[in-house]
């Protein structure tokens, strides 16, 4: 149990996990700005989300998938009139 702990860890310190994680909260950040300065809830919301996203998933691949389905996301409820 011990080494499957410590494996773990040291897969979140990993150059792409880190890499992956400054990319995703900095755009989640830009979208909070954007959404704040625009008075839009839902860039706002997203810009929230994208964050927390990129300190709670530990995979890289998995927290990028999930970045760009956020952003598509609000772009879409920004289209549809959100």
């Amino acid at each position: 149990m011990k080494g499957l702990r410590c494996e773990s860890i040291v897969k979140m310190f990993s150059a792409s996990f880190l890499l992956a994680s400054l990319l995703w909260s900095s755009v989640g950040f830009g979208y909070f700005i954007y959404g704040k300065k625009q008075a839009l809830w839902v860039p706002m919301v997203g810009g929230i989300v994208m964050i927390a996203v990129s300190y709670l998933i530990p995979s890289a691949l998995i927290m990028s998938l999930v970045s760009v389905a956020l952003m598509v996301a609000v772009w879409l409820l920004l289209r549809e009139g959100f």
